[in-house]
């Protein structure tokens, strides 16, 4: 009578525990017996995707066979299935049942590679591989969207070609030399220009030129009437006060000469006041927004200050106020705009640019951006020549005046 046998599951087991199955791609092996299996797993095993990862190797006199259960040599059964194996205990005679995976044995010939890997362009850039994704199973809108795409970098290809034939032809005919001097002027009378007020060259009297309203809006105009009533109300110890203390020597001389009464007084301590939050704002480098305070300005003319000439930057995730050197020399050309409606259309560059904290060559060079004409008064004998032989006066004459700086450069004298 034949003994009898009972089934005993080994419950969960991990991958390193599951039974070995092996089948061999070229045919049946008749005496296992002479083969020499090993198993390597891989060493990454952190990485959830490479920890299960195997390889068996079966080893013979006349040939080596490998399996992996990875890559495109591996079985795609053990995903889709689950294999189990059973092992017959003769001693107690209980079947042990145990997962188990399968692997494809595939002989291994020395100097022959099993798969041919084609190597990946480098040469291709990211938009070229998207580009042939889409070519392969993109949408029809997709599709189309690339079409045009690439027609339009056709036509851009054309238009470069063009625009490199054209300035070839302009080189050959004008010359190197003088087409870098002509990029260089542009560029110097273009990157200054964009900081000038808005200028009417075309206008018919002096004072539309540079437009009041343009400098000064009737908003911001009458939102100064507080504090333009208080410039007005300076004494004159207040204002040798002000001088000995090094305040703005524009602001205090058109204080000394403000019109008696009327409008032009009010007019005239308006102006000055906004005249010496922009010199004030000329001489700094970071501004908080307590700037004006202390003087009384208002929110609307501060507000306004700060989007004209100042520019945002961002430190330790603030934001903060810095007043650029280009933003410097758009305060000088307005603080020009605005002394020349004050001063029946004249200005004193030597003050201003004391004022401003800038060169006296600056200033110069700001004043015939604007078209101004530019004159030293006559020299006077006596006490009154030191005070008036070094002020250089600016004023506006139509028409404006054109200027090249390039050609009105002084020649370096060479030294013998």
């Amino acid at each position: 009578m034949a003994a009898s046998c009972s089934f005993v599951c080994c419950g969960e087991e991990t991958e390193s525990d599951k039974a070995v199955l092996v089948r061999f791609s070229n045919g049946c092996v008749k005496d296992a017996d002479q083969l020499d299996f090993s198993m390597f797993k891989s060493v990454d095993e952190n990485n959830p995707r490479k920890k299960n990862r195997r390889i068996v190797v079966a080893e013979s006199d006349r040939l080596c066979y490998a399996g992996q259960n990875f890559g495109a040599g591996s079985l795609k059964c053990n995903n889709l299935c689950k294999y189990y194996v059973g092992v017959l205990n003769k001693r107690t005679l209980r079947m042990e049942v145990h997962s188990a995976q399968v692997f494809n044995m595939q002989p291994v010939i020395p100097g022959e590679r099993t798969e041919t890997a084609k190597p990946q362009d480098t040469t291709q850039s990211y938009r070229d591989k998207v580009d042939s994704l889409i070519e392969a199973f993109g949408t029809s809108k997709q599709k189309r969207a690339l079409m045009s795409r690439r027609l339009n970098q056709v036509g851009s290809d054309t238009l470069h070609q063009a625009v490199a034939k054209a300035a070839s032809a302009v080189i050959d005919r004008k010359g190197l030399e003088a087409l870098q001097q002509e990029v260089a002027e542009t560029e110097s009378q273009g990157a200054l220009a964009s900081h000038l007020p808005p200028c009417n060259p075309n206008a018919e009297k002096r004072e539309d030129v540079y437009p009041f309203d343009e400098l000064l809006g009737p908003t911001e105009f009458a939102a100064l009437e507080q504090a333009g009533s208080k410039m007005a109300a300076l004494t004159a110890e207040e204002l040798n006060k002000m001088r000995d203390e090094g305040g703005s020597l524009c602001v205090v001389k058109h204080l000394e000469n403000l019109p008696t009464e009327g409008e032009a007084r009010e007019k005239m301590a308006r102006c000055t006041f906004y005249l010496s939050l922009l010199l004030k704002l000329a001489q700094q480098k970071m501004v908080t927004r307590k700037f004006g305070q202390e003087e009384g300005c208002p929110r609307i003319i501060q507000n306004q200050l700060f989007k004209t000439f100042t520019v945002e930057t961002f430190n330790n995730g603030r934001v903060q106020n810095k007043v650029s050197t280009s933003m410097r020399t758009k305060l000088a050309a307005h603080s020009l705009a605005l002394l020349l409606h004050m001063g029946h259309m004249t200005a004193d560059l030597s003050l201003l640019h004391c004022d401003l904290g800038i060169t006296e060559a600056k200033m110069i060079e700001v004043a015939k951006s604007m078209g101004l004409s530019l004159n030293k008064p006559a020299r006077v004998k006596g006490d009154e020549a030191e005070l008036s032989q070094e002020h250089r006066q600016a004023s506006i004459v139509l028409p404006l005046v054109k200027n090249n700086q390039f050609l009105e450069r002084r020649k370096r004298k060479k030294m013998h």
